[in-house]
């Protein structure tokens, strides 16, 4: 599985790194992006895994805050980008290939924490990489991602409309059916979205108590949850988010590792 999500991840890393540098992805820059890195605090001086970095968008955002990051990825394409734009604007980012669920160019106990944004959900392996994860964070260090909520995000069958044509109830469908699938979609602010060839991700569908039990099997205590809302000035600066209003989008989950 691993082959096959490294392949789509290095087809779509030329445009996928051109669109996030641009700022297509509104989706991080007004909602998941702010809302995440409030819901982890301040870790300006800790040592971080950005894991599943990517092309390193997020990545330098961290630094950004005052962390120390390492970024790690599956993909080669990503990291070329991402140690492509280190090396024109250099802000002391170390990046690595491999996947998340087998790091051996990392020692035990090596992180004060491990972030990963919008990344768990395309691992073929979630329980291996959690396992993983706990092995390379020290004794007490956070482990915190943001993922696209599996409640609402599985199986999108259709929106209810109000008169207005505001989006006002959403139809899922098949949440228990943990199967992997392959996505297609183009980040919507993209001015040349219909002259590039839409993104191919391979997506792996997990229930929440997929993900909540595999980081306590591994370990961890659950610290804190959160199901972001876009608020109404967020909504004013992009009003495609506001439907989002009444359904989270996005869950994010903190765990710790517990010393001893």
């Amino acid at each position: 599985m691993d082959d096959d999500v490294r392949r789509m991840w290095d087809a779509n890393a030329e445009v996928w790194a051109r669109h996030k540098e641009a700022g297509y992805d509104i989706y991080r820059t007004l909602y998941h992006g702010p809302a995440f890195f409030e819901f982890v605090g301040d870790l300006s001086g800790k040592l971080v895994l950005d894991a599943g970095c990517g092309a390193g968008t997020t990545t330098r955002e961290m630094a950004a805050r005052g962390m120390t990051v390492v970024g790690v990825d599956l993909s080669e394409r990503m990291v070329e980008a991402a140690r492509d734009h280190e090396r024109r604007d250099p802000v002391g980012i170390r990046y690595e290939v491999g996947s998340v669920c087998d790091m051996p160019m990392f020692a035990d106990a090596s992180f004060d924490a491990v972030l990963s944004t919008m990344a768990i959900m395309d691992l073929a392996d979630y329980e291996g990489a959690v396992r993983e994860i706990w092995r390379v964070l020290r004794p007490g260090g956070m482990f915190a991602f943001i993922i696209c909520h599996p409640c609402f995000t599985h199986e999108i069958r259709g929106w209810e409309r109000d008169e207005q044509g505001s989006a006002i109830a959403l139809t899922v469908g098949t949440y228990l059916d943990e199967r992997t699938r392959v996505e297609r979609w183009t980040f919507g602010l993209a001015p040349d979205r219909d002259e590039v060839e839409p993104f191919e991700v391979m997506y792996f569908c997990r229930t929440l108590q997929t993900y909540l039990n595999g980081l306590i099997g591994a370990g961890f205590r659950i610290a804190g949850v959160l199901e972001p809302a876009p608020d109404e000035a967020t909504c004013e600066q992009d009003p495609r988010l506001r439907k989002w209003r009444n359904f989270p989008h996005a869950l994010c989950v903190e765990a710790v590792k517990e010393p001893g």
